[in-house]
Formats: structure tokens, sequence, C-alpha cells
């Protein structure tokens, strides 16, 4: 298997994190283990790692990356980071970093039979866990006007949802939407060409809100967050990555609230965002914004 994979603001995440030999870290959003390789070497020897993924193929590759020589003790999770209070509890394990990495990796929008990106024809799929829930096409063959309004608005911050969601399902009534080219069509069927943003594909914040709604991405977001910081181990640090507005509104909001507690004080005043260097180098970054905030009490 053949990915590639550039950790988004690895020298950052390394910062706030700084694992050292002995330290236990956790990647919850493991994919291609980018970060975890960085991990693995700074906690070496007898530091613990543990590696979450709900895909399969991902942890196989992360495992092949990773290698068996690491001199450190590696636990490899097939599940969602949501429940790594669990995870944590069963091994009997208190971290001293956790990171969560809300974005896709390379090889989950590279892949067409994801049909996560438009750049591809694929089926109209999306889920990332394709064993389980409902593919992109079968929501938004069955969903009303309204709903796919509300989705396209509220997760894609698109301002062309009404069209968009008219347009669906006009088109729908004759031929069901089925692969990505479809909703791609559907999508600038509904935008005029002179109200295009001529810096993304129009059809950008629609499979951004819709690969969302299909994963329940921002479900349970919140409580999800609090576990990981109240699992630290005192003076541990929580990093999150996250790529949209949706997210960084759940991430912003929980942390304020987690540092009213007095338990946990919050490592940067605003967002930090990748430098111009690594956005040149990697231009999946741009969007992306790190917080930070480490466990002060026991």
């Amino acid at each position: 298997m053949s990915m590639k994979h550039d950790p988004v603001m690895l020298r950052e995440i390394l910062e706030v994190l700084d694992p050292k030999p002995g330290h236990t870290i956790v990647d919850g959003t493991l994919g291609l283990a980018g970060h975890s390789l960085r991990f693995a070497e700074a906690i070496r020897p007898d530091g613990t790692l543990v590696g979450m993924d709900w895909d399969e193929a991902m942890l196989a590759e992360a495992r092949r990356r990773l290698g068996d020589d690491l001199g450190i003790s590696l636990h490899l999770v097939r599940d969602d980071f949501r429940n790594m209070k669990a995870a944590l509890d069963e091994r009997g394990l208190r971290p001293n970093g956790i990171l969560l990495d809300l974005g896709l990796n390379s090889a989950q929008v590279d892949d067409p039979q994801r049909g996560i990106s438009f750049r591809e024809e694929g089926p109209l799929d999306m889920r990332m866990d394709r064993t389980k829930g409902e593919p992109a096409s079968a929501l938004l063959n069955r969903l009303s006007p309204t709903e796919i309004e509300t989705i396209l608005w509220e997760l894609g911050d698109e301002r062309w949802a009404k069209a968009i969601a008219k347009k669906i399902v006009e088109r729908r009534k004759t031929h069901p939407l089925r692969t990505t080219n479809d909703l791609v069509e559907a999508v600038l069927a509904a935008v005029p060409v002179g109200a295009r943003d001529k810096r993304i594909n129009p059809a950008t914040r629609t499979f951004q809100a819709v690969r969302i709604a299909v994963n329940g991405e921002l479900e349970g977001l919140a409580e999800a967050l609090q576990d990981a910081a109240r699992s630290l181990a005192p003076e541990g640090a929580l990093a999150v990555l996250s790529y949209h507005s949706g997210e960084d509104r759940i991430v912003k909001q929980t942390f304020r609230e987690l540092v009213a507690e007095e338990e946990f004080s919050d490592l940067f005043k605003k967002p930090v965002q990748p430098g111009a260097e690594e956005v040149t180098r990697n231009p999946r970054s741009r969007s992306a914004k790190l917080r930070a905030l480490r466990k002060t009490g026991s």
C-alpha cells in the first residue's frame, strides 16, 4: 500500500506534547502514523504509545510504518477516539500527552472508492467505517430539501445551500445520486458561474458538509474532549487540530469550560495556524487550527 502522508503542524505538536522517554502518548486519530512515528522516537525507551483509528486499513498501514522493534509498548486500538476513556481505563493508563487530529488523512481523501473527494469519480459513500452506517448517496436520496439545506448550511457554511438542496431533490426524481460526479453536477447546476469562489471548487463545502453528516463527526465531540482532558496525567497536555469552523467552535467552547474549572490551563490565547512554508508544502494544512491545554490538577 503506497500512501503519502505529511503530518500537519508536526513541530508545533511536538512542542505542545513534549514527549520524553517513558511517557505515555495517545494518538486518538492515528491514520498513517505520521505524528506517531515521531512520538515513538521521543518516548523510547520504555514509553507507551496508544494509537486509535476506526479504519482497519489505516491501522494495518500504521502498524507497518511503525515497525516491530520500537523499544516501547504499543497498543493499536480499532475504535473511535470518542471511546478513548474506556480504552485507557481498560489498560490502566494516564497519558502525558494526547493528540486529536480531526482532519482526514490523505489516503482517505485520495481513495476514489471512499467517495470523499470530488477530484475523481467514485461511489458516493463517504463513510469512514464502511461496515456500518448510511452512505452519502442513501442520505441525500431520502432527506427532504429542508434537511439537506440545513446540513449544507450548518456543517459547510454553504451560502447556496437552499439552491443546491433544491437541485439535488429535483434531479434524484429521475436520476438518484450514486457517484461523486452526480453530486458535483448538482452543485454546479445550482451555483451560478458568476457567483462561484475562484479559490476553491464550488463543490468543496457541500462535500465537507455531507461527509460530516454521514460520519456524525461533530456528535459527541465536546464530551470526547472532556473525557480526553480528564484522563491526562498531571501536567499532561491535550492538542487538537481542527479544520473547519464547526469543529473549532466546539473545541474552543469545551476548552473554555475546562479552563473555568481551574484544573486546566489554555496554552494559546488564539489558535495556532501553520506557517506559510508548511501551507506551500502541504496545501491541505491551510485551514488547520491548533488549540491545546494542560492539566494542572491531579
